[in-house]
C-alpha cells in the first residue's frame, strides 16, 4: 500500500509539473522578435514593386518641332496615346564677332559711325560682352575669321567670341515598356515618316503620366 501511495503521488505531481518544463521549449527564439511585422512587408513589397516599374518602364522623348501645333498634328496621328511636352536642347555655339565693349557713349558714337558707312551691326546691351558692338554671328568659324580679317583691314578692333544657344521646341513623350524601346521607335518614324533628331529615354518617374492628347 506504501508503495501504491508513492505512486500516486509521482504521477501526481508528474502531472502538475511537467507540461511547465515543455512547453517553454516550444517557443525557443520567438520572443527574440525575429519574426517580421505585417509593415515591415508591406514596405519591402511596395519597394520591389517600385524597382520593378523603373526597371522595366521607359519614358521615351522624341523631337523635336518648332511649333506646338506641329507636334499635335503628328500625335494626333499615331495610334498610340502620347503626351506633348516643351523642351530645351543645347546646340553648338555660334561665332560671333565683336568690336569689345567701351563705356557706353564711345560705343554708341562708334556705332553711329558705322551705321553711316553701311555696316550692319547693333550694341550689345546686356551679359558679359554689354556695351561690345556686333558684327555678326556665324555658324562656320571659316566664316567669322573672313569677315574678322575683313574688319582688321578696315583698322577695326575686333575680336572672336563664343555665342551660347538653346533650341526650345516640342516633343511627344509616352511610356514603354524597356525591351520595346527599339521597336516602338521605329514604328513611330515609320507611322509618321518623321525622322526625329533627338531621341532621350529615362526611368518612369512612379505614377507621374505625361500630359495626355486631347
Amino acid at each position: 500500500m506504501k508503495w501504491l501511495a508513492f505512486l500516486l503521488a509521482a504521477l501526481n505531481l508528474a502531472v502538475w509539473f511537467v507540461p511547465a518544463w515543455i512547453e517553454p521549449s516550444r517557443y525557443v527564439g520567438v520572443s527574440s522578435g525575429t519574426l517580421p511585422r505585417v509593415s515591415s512587408l508591406k514596405v519591402a513589397s511596395e519597394t520591389m514593386e517600385s524597382l520593378s516599374r523603373e526597371e522595366s518602364c521607359l519614358r521615351i522623348t522624341l523631337g523635336m518641332f518648332d511649333a506646338r501645333d506641329d507636334a499635335e498634328n503628328v500625335a494626333a496621328g499615331l495610334k498610340h496615346k502620347v503626351g506633348i511636352v516643351e523642351v530645351e536642347k543645347e546646340l553648338p555655339p555660334l561665332h560671333w564677332v565683336l568690336i569689345p565693349p567701351q563705356p557706353p557713349e564711345a560705343a554708341r558714337a562708334q556705332f553711329r559711325e558705322l551705321y553711316l558707312q553701311g555696316v550692319e551691326s547693333y550694341i550689345v546691351s546686356r551679359g558679359e560682352y554689354r556695351n561690345a558692338i556686333s558684327l555678326g554671328l556665324f555658324e562656320s568659324l571659316e566664316a567669322a575669321q573672313s569677315v574678322m580679317a575683313e574688319k582688321k583691314q578696315a583698322n577695326l578692333n575686333v575680336v572672336l567670341a563664343k555665342f551660347p544657344r538653346n533650341r526650345l521646341g516640342y516633343a511627344l513623350v509616352f511610356e514603354v515598356e524597356s525591351m520595346a524601346e527599339s521597336e516602338w521607335v521605329q514604328a513611330v518614324e515609320a507611322e509618321t515618316g518623321y525622322e526625329f533628331d533627338f531621341v532621350e529615354s529615362n526611368a518612369c518617374e512612379g505614377v507621374a503620366r505625361p500630359e495626355k492628347n486631347p
